[in-house]
């Protein structure tokens, strides 16, 4: 195997590229060929400057996490960085594609910095439970200013090229595809300059209340986080202060942070992710069908949400409904959240008619003859989805694959309504399809290898994060749901109440609790539609248009700004339904909320890892951190119970009476975790 970083002279140039497929991460081989690199810069005088170059798609990506928490390789990331700003030859970084974390560190160690314009720089060390290990919070509020340093060192999205050359982080762009010429040019310009621009020299320039400021503005989104909250605070205790000495500060923190259960989290979902990618069952060498073209069937909320996936990633789709009106109706909802987000400035005019010209409204399901793949996205009802896909199997050409938005149907039901099961799968999308990241994939009994692979393929195509599950009731993120939902009100009923129950669980991360949750969605999502027929709360909420959100009321009451208060008339409600039941009361405490809705979380995906319904444990925490709103930082539902104790998780469920999943006993007897 050839070694990932090579040297090579340009005249009085050393030219040093990396290639290591498939981000250039800075694992140790790469750390230690750039050393040797310098050592053969310094050590001849015919040299006299350095471009530091990548090949493949990207500068330096970041680090190679598969090193952390393992022995450190020497030099490590930190001594390598400083070594380059101490070379007595100016050192140049020619960038392209993302300098993210470890690779913007090396950028920003090297003296000058020159990038093409469709480059990217970023910090996402946060996004891992970290902080920029590497002297990055230390150089970049030298280049950039402490204002730009803390937005990108605790948010951990990358600014392009132009932003960064206004800001400091890049003294030149180049034109694309001639960027290790311009390097090298611009490389012979400067080989004379001295003194040599070194960035940890630089001061700091500050307002004590920017850290105040910025505290205070991103209270919310850095909600129960310790990397964001660290971050803000080494910068602003370092701030002035010598480059040695903040350095020093700066690895007690990262050392402080990597060893922390918030860090192991996050990396766990990182890894998760990518693992969940990967099927069982599937014979090595299975090929994707090739997806030109879409079908959507229905223009609702979740059909003009699943059409805009494949519309922005450039696959045109036909996308069918009933009625004129209906069709118009969800095709200017799709235009206007296109709209909107053109307004943001995350897409231009010309990408929205783009998107836009690949769309094809048809009031015919006839037009889904050459579709390669079609979704049906209507309501839940079994009888009209088997009806539409007994039409299809009639109207698709064969090889066609009939995905199914389902949330909760039996996929191998609605198969065996065609002749064709084995082109079948459920593809559950999450609301809005347009902006949540899950997509469940659901493996029928029939359904053939080559279509699980072409559904994970499409997936990454549409950047969704992708998990394979089995047929049962509700999957794995909704089955899951079910006990957490029925807890909820069992507790209403005991004598909490809906604000009790929403502060336990926005207090352990989740964006809302189950009753804000209902509110949001809708109250009578599910509802038989009978005001006469009032067997639970819901019923009777729902009853009293007591719908959410949308109608004012729910289980709050809502303002004109949508601000939630106490309802009197739900209290009553409750307070009803106890007297009918005779349930008795008792002051139910924070813990017991946890272990009666979040335990039979747990309990329930062990349930559904006993049956085969999920590949994998990690698998069930992909779906809880990217579908439901589980904290990033609490690794998903069965890591989580991990870190609990499952001695523990088995102890909370016992007390309260459930019955105990065999599998989740069985490791907690012998001491075993999920992941």
């Amino acid at each position: 195997m050839n070694a990932p970083i090579s040297t090579v002279r340009e005249g009085d140039v050393l030219v040093v590229t990396s290639n290591n497929p498939p981000v250039n991460a800075l694992g140790a081989a790469v750390r230690q060929g750039l050393d040797a690199a310098l050592t053969e810069a310094a050590g001849d005088d015919g040299i006299k400057a350095v471009v530091i170059i990548c090949e493949g798609q990207t500068f330096f990506a970041g680090a190679d996490i598969t090193e952390f928490g393992k022995p450190f390789v020497e030099p490590s990331l930190p001594v390598l960085v400083d070594r380059i700003e101490a070379s007595e030859k100016p050192v140049i970084a020619a960038v392209h594609g993302t300098a993210l974390g470890g690779g913007c560190e090396v950028a920003l160690a090297c003296h000058y910095r020159m990038a093409v314009p469709s480059a990217k720089f970023g910090l996402p060390e946060v996004k891992l439970g970290l902080l920029p290990g590497a002297g990055g919070t230390q150089r970049l509020p030298r280049v950039a200013g402490v204002e730009v340093a803390l937005e990108m060192a605790t948010k951990g999205d990358p600014i392009p090229a132009a932003k960064a050359k206004d800001v400091g982080l890049v003294d030149r762009l180049a034109s694309e595809g001639a960027l290790r010429d311009e390097a090298i040019a611009y490389a012979r310009e400067v080989a004379g300059a001295r003194p040599l621009p070194r960035t940890s020299t630089r001061d700091v320039t500050v307002d004590s209340a920017t850290f105040d400021t910025f505290r205070k503005a991103n209270a919310k989104r850095f909600r129960g986080m310790d990397a964001p909250a660290e971050i803000i605070d080494v910068i602003e205790a370092t701030a002035g202060k010598p480059y040695t000495e903040g350095v020093q500060r700066e690895r007690m923190s990262f050392m402080k942070l990597m060893m922390g259960a918030q860090s192991a989290a996050l990396r766990h979902i990182f890894f998760a992710e990518r693992k969940a990618a990967k099927i069982d069952g599937v014979p090595d060498g299975t090929e994707a069908r090739a997806i030109k073209k879409v079908g959507v069937i229905g223009a609702g909320t979740m059909g003009g949400g699943i059409s805009m996936n494949f519309l922005s990633a450039g696959i045109p789709v036909t996308i069918v409904e009933m009625q004129q009106d209906a069709l118009d109706r969800g095709t200017g909802v799709m235009r206007k959240n296109y709209e909107a987000t053109a307004a943001k400035g995350r897409m231009t005019a010309e990408q929205v008619e783009k998107a836009m010209g690949l769309l094809n409204p048809s009031l015919s399901m006839d037009d889904l003859a050459d579709c390669d793949l079609i979704i049906e996205a209507v309501y839940e009802n079994m009888d009209v989805k088997k009806e539409i896909f007994g039409k299809l199997d009639r109207i698709a050409k064969p090889g066609a694959i009939l995905a199914s938005n389902t949330s909760y149907l039996n996929i191998d039901e609605i198969a065996a309504s065609t002749g064709r099961p084995q082109d079948v799968l459920g593809l559950h999308f999450f609301s809005p399809a347009n902006v949540m990241k899950l997509l469940e994939v659901v493996r029928g009994a029939k359904t053939a290898p080559d279509v699980l692979v072409t559904a994970m393929t499409v997936a990454k195509k549409i950047r969704k994060v992708a998990v394979v599950a089995g047929v049962c009731h509700g999957f794995i993120g909704n089955r899951m749901l079910m006990p957490r939902q029925v807890e909820a009100t069992n507790l209403l009923l005991e004598g909490a109440t809906p604000e009790q129950i929403d502060r336990v669980h926005v207090g352990f991360g989740m964006p809302m609790g189950p009753f804000q949750m209902a509110d949001l969605a809708g109250v009578d999502i599910g509802w038989h539609r009978d005001p006469t027929r009032i067997e639970n709360i819901r019923d009777a909420l729902a009853a009293e248009e007591r719908w959410g959100q949308k109608k004012g009321a729910g289980f709050y009451d809502y303002d004109d700004k949508r601000q939630p208060s106490n309802s009197p008339r739900v209290a009553a409600i409750i307070e009803d339904f106890r007297q009918k039941t005779g349930t008795p009361q008792h002051d139910v405490t924070d813990e017991e909320i946890v272990e009666r809705t979040l335990y039979t979380m747990v309990n329930e995906g062990a349930k559904i890892l006993e049956e085969g319904m999920a590949q994998r444990a990690s698998d069930i925490d992909v779906v809880w951190v990217y579908g439901y709103g589980w904290p990033p930082y609490r690794g998903g539902p069965m890591f989580w119970a991990d870190g609990e104790g499952l001695k523990k998780i088995v102890a909370g469920l016992e007390k309260h009476g459930f019955e105990v999943s065999a599998l989740l006993r069985e490791k907690a007897e012998k001491g075993e975790k999920f992941n």
